[in-house]
C-alpha cells in the first residue's frame, strides 16, 4: 500500500468534507457523525487557501491510490496560550493499523518544531486504547480526565486529555 502525506490543498476541499461524512459515520470517537462538518466546499476551499503558509495552522491530508484516506491538524491556540497547539486527527477504518495515523502525527509534530510550538494537546476518549497507545508512542502523556466530554444520545463519555511537550 503506498501511502502519501501532504499538506491539504484547496482542490481538496470537496473530497475532505466527503471523507468527513465517511470517517464520522465509522465510529463514535469524533467531535462530528456522519452529517460531517457544516461547511460547503467553497468555504473549505477558502479556509484552506488561508492556511497555506501559516506557521500557525497545518491540515495534513493522507492519500492512498489518490483517495484521503486520514486527516490530521494543528492549530495554534491565541494569545497567552500560543506557545499551546491543538491536534486532531482521523483515519478510515480500512486504513487502522496500517501507520496511517503515526504518519499523520509524526509530521504534525515535526511541524510543530519547526513552528516554535512547545506543546501540543488533544483529546481522546479514554475507552479508545488503540489511539491512546498510538499517542503515547509519540511521548504523549495523560495529563487530566475531562468527564462528561461527549453526550451520544443519553451515554455520557469521559474523555483523556493528552500532551506532548516539545520544549
Amino acid at each position: 500500500m503506498n501511502i502519501t502525506v501532504e499538506k491539504a490543498n484547496a482542490k481538496d476541499a470537496e473530497e475532505i468534507l466527503e471523507y468527513l461524512k465517511l470517517v464520522g459515520g465509522e465510529t463514535d470517537n469524533l467531535t462530528f457523525g456522519n452529517e460531517g462538518m457544516p461547511f460547503t466546499a467553497q468555504e473549505e476551499a477558502e479556509y484552506i487557501s488561508g492556511i497555506e503558509t501559516s506557521k500557525d495552522i497545518v491540515m495534513l491530508v493522507a492519500k492512498s491510490d489518490g483517495q484521503i484516506v486520514g486527516l490530521a491538524s494543528l492549530s495554534r491556540l491565541p494569545r497567552r496560550m500560543s506557545h499551546r497547539g491543538d491536534l486532531a486527527i482521523s483515519v478510515i477504518k480500512s486504513h487502522w493499523n496500517k501507520g496511517v495515523g503515526s504518519e499523520l502525527i509524526r509530521r504534525v509534530i515535526d511541524f510543530g518544531r519547526k513552528n516554535a510550538f512547545e506543546i501540543i494537546e488533544l483529546q481522546v476518549r479514554c475507552d479508545n486504547g488503540a489511539a491512546i497507545h498510538i499517542y503515547e508512542k509519540f511521548g504523549f502523556k495523560k495529563i487530566a480526565i475531562h468527564p462528561d466530554f461527549f453526550k451520544i444520545e443519553n451515554e455520557y463519555i469521559d474523555f483523556d486529555i493528552m500532551r506532548l511537550k516539545l520544549k
